[in-house]
């Protein structure tokens, strides 16, 4: 097996984890070389939870974890594996925290911020160059969010742009 469908694989295992509880099927690992040194997973996606928010996505919950331990890493050494194409907000936040190697599985056709032209934007972003390898694994990312849409009892972006096409896939 190849280095980025090993760890997509384990961003996998977290997705499944989060839609086993009832949240969006999103993981993320962070891999330095070939140890992963920090995972998440999308959390506060359910309604019947009071914290429900849009904040808790995979990515930020990983890079916290990565944060708090205070390694020595050189951020541009580590890659980033989601099941799904980060948000524009998790893209910042990525990238901003030093990170330059983005790997995803499933394309997110409506919030998805990888393709956004960093080199039109300030000095501060244009100079970065981001390295994004898409649709690692995409077909095994795509059965969990077709499994997730089609669940009735998931009303999670239900009706949108992005469930839509998942379902149409």
């Amino acid at each position: 097996m190849k280095k980025h469908e090993k760890f997509m694989q384990i961003a996998l295992e977290q997705a499944m984890e989060a839609q086993a509880q009832g949240e969006f099927p999103v993981g993320t690992v962070i891999v330095h070389g070939d140890r992963i040194v920090a995972s998440g997973q999308r959390l506060h996606t359910l309604e019947q939870k009071e914290s429900v928010n849009e904040i808790d996505h995979a990515e930020i919950l990983a890079l916290r974890t990565l944060l708090a331990q205070e390694t020595a890493i050189d951020p541009a050494e580590l890659v980033v594996y989601a099941t799904m194409e980060p948000c524009l907000m998790c893209f910042s936040a990525l990238i901003l925290n030093g990170i330059r190697h983005i790997v995803y599985a499933y394309e997110d056709v409506m919030g998805g911020g990888t393709n956004l032209s960093l080199d039109r934007l300030n000095p501060l972003y244009a100079e970065m160059k981001v390295t994004v390898t898409p649709h690692v694994l995409r077909q095994e990312s795509l059965d969990l969010f077709q499994r997730f849409f089609a669940n009735p009892e998931n009303r999670y972006w239900k009706d949108s742009l992005l469930a839509n096409y998942t379902l149409n896939q």
